[in-house]
């Protein structure tokens, strides 16, 4: 009796695709490659020593992840500097994230409270910066600083806000970098205690404003950011 031999999936190939799409989507986060700025899947092989099979696997990932867009020629490049679009995805989250807070705060018991303290207190004694990267944020900070937020939200114990809550995060993330940079000056971390105090005191109100105020921050930092310029919109 014959027996149909299936082919192994190419294991090596899979895991150079998953570093391709890491090293590329940290670059674009770093902001190695300026807003609006080419992404040429040649360059980038030549760069990473790959086929151009492997990075336009790696690009069309970063495309869905809303850190690269794909241009009507089919190329592809960082997402330009555009208010607009920062703005609309600033709107999305002020508009969900504070009723998702909300919930928590009715909802959350005191392991979500745990989960908030212990969550707030790595973040606050997680340095943002680290000398080898210089103006850049540090990795184990962004992640920090990701898990506070959702922490916050988790306890509205609804997985389709919090699937929202994670596309949207993603997506916005670079441009709360940039924010970063326009507004240098700006009390993060006194913003981040404020959110923690008030959701453990179990105040929806105030939590939810100082978390509006949050959000509208990052995206009024997108406004005239020195180091990187506007680019022109089709």
């Amino acid at each position: 009796m014959n027996q149909t031999t299936h082919t192994p999936a190419p294991a090596g190939k899979q895991m150079l695709s998953e570093q391709v799409y890491t090293r590329l989507r940290e670059a674009i986060m770093r902001g190695d490659h300026a807003p609006g700025a080419p992404l040429k899947p040649q360059d980038l092989a030549k760069e990473q020593g790959v086929s151009l099979a492997v990075v336009r696997e790696a690009l069309v990932r970063v495309v869905g992840d809303g850190l690269a867009d794909r241009l009507p020629n089919r190329g592809f490049a960082v997402p330009a500097y555009s208010d607009r679009r920062w703005q609309e995805i600033a709107e999305a989250r002020r508009a969900i994230e504070p009723v998702m807070l909300r919930m928590s705060i009715e909802r959350g018991d005191v392991d979500w409270e745990a989960r908030v303290r212990a969550s707030h207190h790595r973040l606050a004694r997680t340095p943002a910066y680290v000398p080898e990267e210089g103006e850049h944020y540090s990795g184990a900070w962004a992640e920090a600083h990701r898990l506070f937020h959702r922490t916050l939200l988790e306890g509205c114990d609804n997985a389709v806000l919090l699937e929202s809550f994670d596309r949207m995060w993603t997506a916005s993330e670079l441009a709360r970098r940039w924010s970063a940079y326009r507004n240098p000056q700006r009390d993060g971390a006194l913003e981040h205690r404020r959110l923690e105090e008030t959701a453990l005191a179990r105040d929806a109100d105030a939590a939810a404003e100082v978390l509006t105020q949050h959000l509208t921050q990052t995206a009024n930092g997108l406004t005239d950011c020195p180091h990187h310029e506007p680019a022109d919109e089709a």
